[in-house]
């Protein structure tokens, strides 16, 4: 390889949401030249995107969010509990405003197309515009549901009526108040959005395919009082996410497990738990929900339980209650869904096994047993997970290989942040890396990934080149763990944890259940002995 030439940046990434901003303030601090782009109009990632009524985060505040900064975390301040996209969005104008950020970032630009030289180790970027630029450093910060599922049913283009992805909700907004809506899926989307638009629309009709576990959110407003709390205890919460299992500011219940506790204590613990909302019910009740059978379906029974009280219509509810294993799928949180389902303008139909989608006609949608005629079609159909984002921008690694080609059968990385094949490539959250609190496992990667590229500067290296065997030697970890979690049941509940919701692929691992604190520890171990997973080369080597 020949000696390297000057590149535009030193670091190009991809997606202006967390970890965009993220990468902005630590590669600065590297002393290093950054660029963000990003094809939306605005920063915020996810909350760019989902703008539909009721799109709100399912983790609590005061841990979504950044944490390199004490003046913003103590600047900052909630309104409630889980805040809306709004909200979510004017935090993130807040981080790049006070961190001046806003000259690294390039919005409004789709990138088409990087591509790895071989020849001087640099990746060439280019946009649909014709731009070329060039960078030693690419950095996937697209996130990991950022390229929507658009569902292959016969007719959707005839449909004279707005249907779109709920992920691609119109930037101008949507007048929905009297109009017939219909929307597809039942995940985290729906049970955000349908209370919401039940309220103004004429009807509302929810076409189900598996129905899912739903946690109380259980929202509440931001006090002065709580507030101060939790800024007065930041150290401490950071700390628990980095330490958690999930990432989140938890307390874990070391020891306890439902097997080994009498079932009318199981059932009080259940009880207590169950009003606090979030994923504490998971969390901080019993330490073996996830791994064993039989503790599984105590909780699974106990939520379904408390689902089925709050629907009047008995038809109805047994239609909601899911058939399988509690967190086989990802349990949304909710804000008055079953609730929603007792109004007389909201109606569920069942197309997972009493009356499949035939087609979208002109004036709506044929299933089975009839045609349901709408102004508006909702497809809140899910995200390629993981892989989407990469998959859909071109990128060639050594050879000119694909990164679709590469994960074609296998989604296989390093701890989600390297390939084999893509030299100086890094992905933030990447197949494989733990499903958590997603801020707290971006900043967790971007430490990683700025000392590796500070190592590189130091010591004068070219490249960093993933090594095939560590990439096998994950990628067998991953799967051996995900087969002893109750997440293995993934691929027969079309869960987007396993690419199963996907029509053009086989299910696959897409995550590390060993528990975030572990992928977190694993990295620094990797920092403390050199990044033992990649060969470091130097130009003309």
């Amino acid at each position: 390889m020949a000696a390297q030439q000057n590149t535009d940046y030193d670091v190009i990434a991809i997606g202006a949401g967390f970890a965009g901003l993220g990468l902005i303030h630590s590669v600065r601090e590297a002393g290093l030249s950054i660029r963000v782009f990003d094809k939306a109009s605005d920063i915020g990632g996810t909350w760019t995107w989902n703008r539909y009524p009721g799109a709100a985060s399912d983790s609590e505040c005061y841990y979504y969010c950044l944490t390199f900064s004490k003046e913003i975390l103590n600047e900052w301040s909630w309104s409630v509990r889980y805040p809306g996209w709004e909200e979510n969005n004017r935090y993130m104008h807040f981080v790049a405003d006070k961190c001046d950020m806003w000259p690294h970032i390039q919005l409004n630009t789709e990138v088409t197309s990087a591509e790895y030289q071989d020849d001087t180790g640099h990746w060439l970027v280019t946009t649909a515009d014709g731009e070329k630029f060039t960078c030693k450093y690419f950095i996937s910060a697209m996130g990991m549901i950022s390229e929507p599922v658009i569902p292959d049913i016969k007719g959707k283009d005839t449909f004279k009526g707005p249907c779109f992805h709920s992920a691609r909700w119109p930037e101008e907004g949507l007048d929905y108040a009297g109009k017939r809506i219909g929307i597809i899926g039942t995940g985290a989307t729906t049970v955000q959005m349908l209370p919401v638009v039940a309220e103004t629309a004429a009807e509302v009709t929810v076409f189900q395919r598996t129905p899912n576990y739903v946690l109380p959110a259980v929202q509440k407003p931001m006090t002065p009082e709580w507030e101060k709390e939790i800024k007065d205890n930041y150290d401490e919460i950071i700390a628990k996410c980095r330490n958690h299992v999930f990432g989140m500011a938890f307390d874990s219940p070391v020891g306890r497990n439902v097997a080994d506790t009498p079932p009318d204590e199981v059932q009080a613990i259940f009880e207590e738990h169950w009003p606090r909302g979030s994923f504490r019910f998971v969390f901080e009740t019993f330490d073996d929900l996830l791994g064993s059978a039989e503790s599984n379906k105590a909780a699974g029974d106990f939520v379904i339980r408390k689902m089925k009280e709050r629907v009047n219509d008995p038809e109805v509810a047994e239609i909601l209650t899911p058939k399988y294993s509690f967190f086989a799928k990802r349990p949304p949180l909710d804000h008055g869904y079953f609730e929603a389902y007792n109004r007389d303008n909201v109606k569920l139909v069942d197309i997972g096994e009493r009356e499949p989608i035939v087609e979208i006609t002109e004036t709506g949608i044929r299933t089975t047993e009839g045609e349901y005629e709408l102004d508006i079609i909702v497809l809140a159909t899910g995200f390629q997970a993981y892989t989407g984002g990469q998959e859909a921008l071109n990128i060639r690694g050594r050879n000119g290989l694909t990164i679709r080609e590469k994960w074609d059968e296998v989604s296989s990385s390093i701890m989600g942040v390297f390939v084999a094949e893509f030299p100086n490539l890094f992905m933030i959250t990447g197949p494989q890396a733990p499903f958590a609190n997603l801020p707290t496992s971006i900043e967790q990667n971007i430490m990683y990934i700025v000392d590796c590229i500070k190592k590189m500067e130091a010591e004068g290296y070219d490249i960093c080149d993933p090594k095939q065997e560590a990439e096998d030697e994950w990628v067998k970890e991953t799967a051996d763990i995900h087969a002893q979690t109750i997440m293995a049941q993934g691929d027969k509940v079309n869960s987007w944890m396993m690419g199963a919701n996907l029509q053009d692929k086989k299910p696959r691992v897409l995550i590390y259940f060993g528990g975030a604190n572990v992928y977190y520890d694993k990295m620094r171990d990797s920092v403390a002995a050199g990044f033992p997973e990649v060969e470091f080369v130097r130009a003309g080597a």
